[in-house]
């Protein structure tokens, strides 16, 4: 038989977290035959024969992966070896053997607990010892989910997930009964990592911040309100995009912002090249006021929507045209006079937006003294907007959230979630040059 399985083993037994899953996955034509795929580390340790051998007479998916198949007894007999080996180390002699010296601690039979895990409840045996000294380190006492089991409950509710659905999924997937009281318990936990995070040490130095705020229920006191979740996402010198913290707020403003930005300099950001934001009014003060040196760039896409805000749906088209040879423009000369050219046809119709533009125009143009490679990265915001709609999708079924530790948990973890869909920048060499030649020693080697 091949060695084919999707079951990751090292997950399972507390490795790194993992999707939710745990249903293997039966081949289109297979005819009652279940084909196995091992991991690499798993696969290399264990030959054809071994898996023939453990696989013998298992003929379905129920019976390799299910409640008390293969998998589950194997890692029942895993768990037990690894104990028993456990307390040879801590007796300091062999089972079936003298203690040194006749006398001393010596084993003392066994104890039942059923763990839950991917494979559905496993029953294992604990080796007790006459002094109970003894302290198993693979499973610890009192412990009544496999390491790896609470990874599954906080990808579950980094999506969105209830505590109702989690228990109802797990029940359903994995035959193991969990109470919503201890899923909360293992949610909760995540809050020393949100805190721990939340203060970590940052970079000297950040070419580019990006700056915006999601907008969350919750409750408070006996009604619901909204409060603004103020995010900022770093790119380092090494082109790596990271979420240096979240904050939250009664309502999005300049003078919070301006705490979130102190907060980060007191975290060890000495200086930001250049900070993105949207349109909000004092944002530009605000960030001048903490980092005096700062470009700020404000966001072209949120200035273009703004201005079709005013157009008749049929002219939008051609109106978003003529502005673009403003925000393309060679250079800040350029783009002015494309301005005036775009006034000129459209000002008499609709002079909000010429006046919106050069309202703008001291944070629309940094972007214009750079090359292409730079200028798609800073142009906009949406990086952090791409990061937002992440979290929306963890978020929309929550309605609103009971605290702001709820929200603050599931937050952290849909970022951890999302991290690997955005985390590099690209062309991020070229773009790095481009900044080594215009701001020179403050971007460091």
């Amino acid at each position: 038989m091949s060695t084919k399985t999707d079951i990751d083993l090292i997950g399972s037994a507390g490795g790194s977290r993992s999707e939710p899953g745990g249903r293997a996955k039966r081949p289109a034509g297979a005819a009652g035959q279940l084909e196995v795929e091992l991991p690499g580390e798993i696969r290399d340790r264990l030959s054809e024969e071994v898996i023939d051998e453990l696989l013998a007479g298992a003929r379905t998916e129920e019976e390799i992966v299910g409640p008390g198949g293969v998998l589950a007894q194997l890692t029942k007999r895993l768990v037990e070896r690894a104990m028993s080996a456990e307390l040879t180390e801590h007796l300091g002699y062999k089972p079936h053997q003298e203690p040194p010296g006749g006398t001393g601690n010596t084993r003392n039979g066994s104890t039942t607990k059923t763990l839950a895990t991917e494979h559905g409840p496993v029953e294992v045996r604990t080796p007790r010892d006459r002094n109970s000294s003894f302290e198993p380190q693979i499973v610890r006492k009192g412990q009544r989910r496999f390491e790896g089991f609470d990874d599954k409950i906080l990808a579950l509710y980094s999506r969105g997930l209830s505590t109702r659905d989690i228990e109802a999924h797990l029940a359903e997937i994995y035959g193991v009964k969990v109470g919503r009281d201890l899923i909360s318990r293992v949610t909760d936990a995540v809050l020393d990592d949100v805190r721990e995070w939340q203060q970590r040490p940052l970079d000297d130095v950040y070419p580019v911040i990006f700056l915006d705020a999601l907008v969350l229920k919750i409750r408070e006191g006996g009604s619901v309100q909204r409060r603004a979740c103020y995010l900022a996402l770093g790119v380092t010198v090494e082109g790596e995009r990271d979420v240096l913290g979240m904050w939250f707020q009664e309502s999005e403003g300049a003078k919070f912002w301006m705490q979130v930005l102190s907060e980060l300099k007191q975290r060890g950001v000495q200086d930001v090249l250049i900070c993105c934001v949207d349109g909000l009014k004092g944002f530009p003060e605000a960030i001048e006021a903490i980092y005096p040196s700062t470009i700020v760039q404000t966001c072209i896409v949120h200035l273009i929507r703004h201005s079709l805000k005013y157009v008749p749906r049929r002219e939008r088209e051609q109106v978003a045209r003529d502005l673009k040879p403003i925000y393309t423009a060679v250079d800040a000369d350029a783009a002015q006079a494309a301005l005036e050219t775009f006034d000129d046809k459209w000002g008499a119709r609709f002079p909000v937006i010429t006046q919106a533009w050069l309202n703008a125009w001291e944070y629309v143009i940094p972007f214009l003294a750079f090359p292409d490679e730079v200028r798609r990265v800073i142009y906009t915001t949406n990086a952090i907007e791409a990061l937002n709609r992440q979290l929306r999708k963890a978020i929309k079924t929550k309605g609103h959230f009971p605290n702001e530790e709820a929200a603050r948990k599931l937050i952290y973890l849909a970022i951890t979630n999302a991290v690997p869909a955005w985390t590099r920048t690209r062309n991020w060499t070229t773009a790095l040059l481009a900044f080594k030649i215009h701001f020179g020693d403050r971007l460091p080697e």
